[in-house]
């Protein structure tokens, strides 16, 4: 059975990714903004009748966006069985535009009505079984954060179910010219199986390029085309329509959708004040959205490294120094370990990997908060606060999407980009993500900040996240000037209604976000540690060397140097930075491995001694934006598919990092900073 197919199709922001984990019982990325589905994701109904896939949010078949391109590619090559249509019932007439496209499509279609709390809430009703009769089609109201409606939804997405539902028959009539112009043209189109000729003719009237580029594939009927359309606008002027062929169709459709939604749509007044508006007039406010922004982030941090994750991650480090090494080492005495055995799993893989495990809880901490902040409403107000800033330097609101999933990890962030219709500004903003700060950097800040500025951690912190938006900021005008001067920014993004976030989908995403750090830890940073524990180990002249004498001296020491004016010229620091390019988190692996320390404790005693505060300070910007780690230069490669601006990508940011912490070295030394 798993050959049947359901495709979730829906606006963005209509609950589809929500709707997708109810059906599956599985798990997939849900946040309360646009732009969460960048690419299918597949999974099977929890009653197992079949596969569900979950397309990217779309407003219309007619793509604008390499995300939404994925939606009419899945239409044009793949056959679903079912089309399951998410509808926002608070946004019905505009969100029924895509409706009317997916029924002209052919494939047996059900609608699902969510948001009916939030449209009841604004005193609008909807009589859903007029609308499923005027559209032709079983309209379910469901509620997917509460599995309200799924049940029955369910029992009619098994094969049984849809094959007792008559198939749909809907059908608009455009016009005696138009309905014309679609018989020829499908007469001229390739017969192809699963796609029916009369939508793939309206599609092609409608200048959608996707479609064009794909039917030049299979026939040559350009210049058949260009005689059609000539005639059939002709004909539409002579009967006193001055709109061009495309602009009809859509305003047929408009016509019906107006019609339709005055039939099955009632207002009553709404029960309470818009709660949602009243908070945007000041969350949006043109001087207080951007400090309201920073002061969120602000109590963010405050709470992630001063007050609850400090803490825990000092009896996590108490356990990773004490109990787990010693009850390690009595097992090793146990089975007669070598001394070898010994060094490589207490001062290589426990030093290692237990040195970024304890930053674990700040981390996860960091993570309810953006999760919170997601599924809330408020991410989306940022990007509306952030677009007049972004429009200043070449960029729109939406662009601002990539770069604050970007605070989580770089390649999410990337990929989200895909979100951006503008190839231009997609690669600019693709190229300026890694300089957000990851969560991966977050364990090298936490170590500097705890040990130089006990005292002001969210504050220091805040700082360098605000350093990464500033410089991206900067950088997007540079580039914008230099090679986006012909392209102009398109800025659509939804608003969603605030919503208190459920506990189960908050904590579940909190893990989703979390997981990637702890697996990366167990595979990703343990080989790491491994490698840099042997190459600190190991030397020119044999193993068991000094420190000093390893072949991990030697690699820091070629680069050391290059960092004497940044304050950080040790062979040390070089070291940790080369072996940074694997990821971020093993740049304190290495400080682990290389001052052999068993705890945080005295991880913090030598890092003091080797660096200020003004020089621990320029090291964190340094992590913050030179070369992306080795996971998002390979998808920076595939996103681009271009090697010319993946080196661009690694080189600027080299430079713009040495730059930026040498101006903070000696720009600290005239201000009297030691």
């Amino acid at each position: 059975m798993n050959s049947w197919s359901t495709a979730l199709v829906g606006n963005p922001n209509t609950g589809k990714t929500s709707l997708f984990n109810s059906l599956t019982r599985s798990y997939a990325y849900v946040g309360n903004w646009t732009g969460v589905t960048v690419e299918k994701k597949v999974g099977m109904l929890r009653n197992h009748a079949a596969q569900l896939i979950d397309l990217p949010g779309i407003y219309s078949l007619q793509p604008m966006s390499r995300d939404e391109g994925v939606a009419v590619h899945y239409l044009l090559h793949d056959q679903p069985n079912v089309i399951l249509n998410v509808v926002d019932a608070s946004q019905l007439e505009r969100n029924l535009f895509l409706t009317i496209q997916l029924l002209e499509y052919g494939a047996p279609t059900l609608i699902a009505l969510n948001m009916n709390d939030v449209a009841e809430g604004r005193g609008i009703y909807i009589k859903s079984e007029l609308l499923g009769s005027r559209l032709g089609v079983p309209v379910y109201k469901v509620n997917a954060r509460r599995d309200q409606g799924i049940p029955a939804l369910l029992d009619d997405l098994t094969p049984d179910g849809m094959l007792a539902k008559p198939p749909s028959t809907f059908r608009l009539d455009y016009g005696e010219c138009v309905e014309a112009a679609i018989q020829r043209l499908e007469a001229l189109l390739p017969a192809i199986a699963h796609i029916p000729s009369r939508w793939l003719a309206l599609q092609y009237l409608e200048n959608n390029n996707t479609i064009h580029e794909w039917v030049q594939q299979y026939a040559e009927i350009e210049p058949a085309v260009e005689r059609l359309y000539e005639e059939t606008e002709q004909h539409l002027q002579a009967a006193g329509t001055a709109l061009h062929l495309p602009q009809h169709i859509r305003t047929v459709r408009t016509a019906y959708i107006k019609q339709i939604v005055a039939e099955s749509l009632s207002h009553t007044a709404p029960a309470k004040p818009n709660l949602t508006d009243r908070i945007d007039n000041i969350v949006t406010n043109r001087w207080l959205g951007i400090p309201i922004f920073i002061a969120v982030m602000y109590f963010m941090f405050k709470v992630t490294f001063e007050w609850i994750g400090s803490p825990l991650s000092d009896l996590l480090d108490g356990f990773f120094g004490g109990a787990f090494t010693d009850w390690t080492s009595s097992l090793l005495d146990t089975v007669g370990a070598s001394a070898f055995t010994h060094a490589l799993i207490q001062e290589g893989i426990i030093a290692g990997v237990g040195g970024v495990l304890v930053f674990v809880p700040q981390i996860f901490i960091l993570f309810l908060f953006i999760s919170f902040v997601e599924d809330s409403g408020y991410m989306a107000r940022v990007t509306i606060v952030m677009d007049r800033l972004m429009e200043a330097v070449g960029l729109n609101g939406k662009a601002f999407i990539p770069f604050v999933i970007g605070f989580g990890c770089s390649v999410p962030g990337i990929m989200a980009a895909r979100t951006i219709e503008q190839p231009r500004e997609r690669l600019v903003t693709t190229l300026l993500v890694p300089f957000m700060s990851c969560s991966a950097r977050l364990s090298v800040y936490a170590l500097f900040a705890g040990v130089f500025f006990e005292q002001h951690q969210a504050f220091v912190v805040l700082s360098l996240y605000l350093l990464g938006i500033v410089l991206t900021l900067i950088l997007a005008k540079v580039f914008s000037l230099s090679f986006m001067k012909e392209e102009q920014t398109v800025f659509v993004v939804e608003l969603p209604p605030y919503r208190m976030p459920q506990w189960r989908t908050l904590f579940r995403s909190t893990w989703e976000k979390g997981k990637g750090f702890v697996r990366k830890a167990g595979t990703f940073i343990l080989g790491g540690s491994v490698l840099i524990w042997l190459l600190s180990y190991a030397g020119p002249d044999g193993f068991g060397v000094a420190m000093n004498e390893s072949y991990l001296a030697k690699l820091g020491g070629v680069l050391a140097p290059l960092f004497v004016p940044l304050g950080f010229g040790t062979w040390q620091a070089g070291a940790a930075l080369v072996t940074g390019f694997m990821a971020k988190e093993i740049v304190v692996s290495t400080m682990n491995i290389i001052y052999h320390a068993p705890d945080a404790a005295m991880l913090e005693a030598q890092i003091a001694h080797a660096f200020t505060p003004l020089t621990a300070y320029a090291f964190c910007a340094f992590v913050l934006l030179y070369v992306p780690c080795l996971a998002t230069v390979g998808i920076i490669r595939r996103e681009v598919a271009s090697w010319k601006w993946t080196l661009f990508s690694m080189s600027y940011a080299l430079v713009v990092a040495y730059l930026v912490a040498l101006l903070i070295r000696f720009g600290g030394m005239l201000l009297g900073f030691a």
